[in-house]
């Protein structure tokens, strides 16, 4: 399982990457893996404000409806519309391609406090 170690990561399964203060977010090689193919995409407006531990979006899989839930707290800067028009990109890449939203954080802590890939990987282990 691929767990890139420059990321931040959710009990959730999203994941972060900071630049400055904008960060990058998009969901797991492991909550891909486990919606199986995705067909469906939704994601919230630029501009819009996102707070951490609420939903933000969702996406639909073949097998199930997932929410998506905010690492952190920030307004929503832009948004891949590539995902929205080829939903499968998540399944093909998770971390690169398929990230979902950019967010101008509100505070930077709230990204120290998430997982960092090792404690991420061991959560995953703890829950097989």
């Amino acid at each position: 399982m691929n767990i890139p170690k420059n990321l931040r990561y959710t009990k959730d399964h999203e994941w972060a990457k900071a630049d400055g203060t904008l960060v990058t977010v998009g969901i797991t090689e492991f909550a891909q893996d486990s919606l199986g193919d995705v067909v469906f995409v939704e994601l919230p407006k630029v501009g819009s404000t996102i707070e951490k531990g609420k939903q933000f979006g969702v996406v639909e899989s073949v097998k199930a409806v997932s929410d998506l839930f905010a690492p952190l707290s920030g307004t929503v800067t832009e948004i891949n519309t590539t995902i929205i028009e080829e939903p499968e990109l998540i399944n093909k890449d998770p971390y690169e391609k398929a990230w979902m939203i950019k967010v101008e954080a509100k505070d930077m802590n709230e990204l120290e406090k998430l997982m960092n890939s090792n404690d991420y990987a061991t959560m995953l282990k703890e829950h097989q």
